[in-house]
């Protein structure tokens, strides 16, 4: 069997970034059915060796600055003559690619595995989905908004994580990793777990802020400030706060442990492993992928019910709760030149100190129950098989489709001279 050649527009598949890990998740499972090879332009970092990566016979990597640009897609299309491209990340990156779209099809569809953070309904995103061809979203949010926009050209096809790379540990392997990491005398704290980029919409110094309010109730209640919150991140990132100043500021240092190196997926398991949970208050988020990993290993979770993370921290199939769910207290429409309007969801501080004082009340026991729930969820309902499977069934359809007759998945348009 001829296997579909894709080209595909993404963060650099070998880097740690969300997209970067999906999309290599993604490509080793469709390449794993036999019926793809694939050619990645990779961005989204700075590249010390711009020399093509040869990953395995179907997974070539060609590093590129941005995600490439008119004159190497015209190369590729001429050369390649690929039966797919493949986009997958902000679609801000990739307006080159919709602005030559007339070109692109001359040759292949698009495909798409989008996100948009929240409502309402980018309008002014309107004619790039009317020049992709199959548009898959992978939060729920972003699905409900585009489908009903675009019903015949939409589906919903989540992010999911490979078991072997995020999964529970034994408790005494937990423990001696708490010693290890955190010191003897914090082998019983009540462990907090927040991984994400210091940027603002992220809100890490919110964060900080509910953590302070905790520890002073949790003293005031309960007689000791025995708990850590780990920070995943930066803290001097350029796009955020600084995060010590703000631990300084309200004197909680010895609360709060950095986490600042770049990690592979084996020290992340490890991290979210020692936590009792994870937290995501970011006032948008597309999807939220700390939050998954949190719950895959058996952790319940604290989330702010906006965007991707929503159909996490509620099980859609009956309301209840892996965890928290905070639901948003103020809402405002911001944007800019680029994205001209977008909701924020925010949450005070003051609630969201009560959600981790729900989580400790919880015990150890009643936290270990949750988390199995959550890992059950995730174990249904984003799981990597089905991902791969649901791609599989229509990327491979829209490509049998548009060879067989292209005119029926795209409409060009023609012109009539009088």
């Amino acid at each position: 069997m001829e296997k579909k050649k894709v080209l595909v527009l993404c963060d650099h598949p070998l880097s740690t970034s969300g997209v970067g890990c999906q999309a290599r998740f993604l490509l080793d499972g469709l390449i794993k059915t036999g019926k793809y090879s694939f050619k990645v332009l990779g961005g989204a970092i700075k590249h010390n060796d711009y020399s093509l990566v040869k990953v395995n016979d179907d997974l070539l990597i060609k590093p590129v600055d941005g995600f490439g640009n008119p004159e190497m897609m015209r190369h590729l299309l001429a050369t390649e003559k690929p039966d797919a491209l493949f986009l997958f990340t902000d679609p801000r990156f990739f307006i080159w690619v919709w602005e030559m779209e007339d070109e692109i099809h001359q040759i292949c569809p698009i495909v798409y595995w989008h996100v948009w953070d929240n409502d309402p309904f980018p309008s002014y995103n309107r004619v790039l989905y009317e020049s992709t061809d199959l548009v898959n979203c992978h939060s729920y949010k972003t699905y409900e908004m585009v489908n009903d926009n675009f019903p015949t050209k939409t589906n919903f096809i989540p992010h999911a994580l490979p078991e072997e790379i995020y999964f529970p540990m034994e408790d005494q392997e937990i423990i001696k990793l708490r010693k290890e990491l955190f010191g003897p005398d914090k082998e019983d704290y009540f462990i907090g777990f927040w991984i994400n980029r210091n940027a603002r919409r992220k809100m890490p110094g919110d964060v900080i802020n509910a953590w302070a309010i905790f520890l002073d109730r949790l003293e005031k209640k309960h007689g000791h400030r025995k708990a850590l919150m780990v920070m995943h991140t930066d803290p001097n990132d350029q796009e955020g706060p600084n995060l010590f100043k703000i631990a300084e500021h309200f004197e909680i240092v010895d609360s709060i442990y950095f986490s600042t190196d770049r990690i592979e997926f084996e020290k992340i398991n490890a991290l979210h492993n020692v936590s009792d949970f994870c937290v995501n208050i970011a006032c948008n988020e597309g999807f939220g992928l700390s939050t998954l990993e949190s719950m895959q290993v058996g952790n319940p979770i604290i989330a702010l019910k906006t965007g991707g993370l929503t159909r996490q921290v509620v099980d859609h199939r009956d309301g209840s709760e892996n965890g928290v769910a905070l639901e948003s207290e103020v809402r405002n429409l911001v944007g800019s030149q680029m994205v001209p309007f977008i909701y924020e969801d925010h949450v005070s501080n003051e609630t969201v100190a009560d959600a981790y004082m729900r989580i400790y009340e919880l015990g150890a026991e009643g936290r270990r129950e949750l988390g199995k729930k959550a890992r059950e969820y995730v174990r249904s309902e984003f799981n990597m098989r089905d991902t791969i499977a649901m791609w599989d069934d229509t990327m491979g359809g829209i490509i049998d489709a548009w060879k067989a007759d292209k005119s029926k998945v795209y409409q060009s348009w023609t012109l009539e001279v009088l």
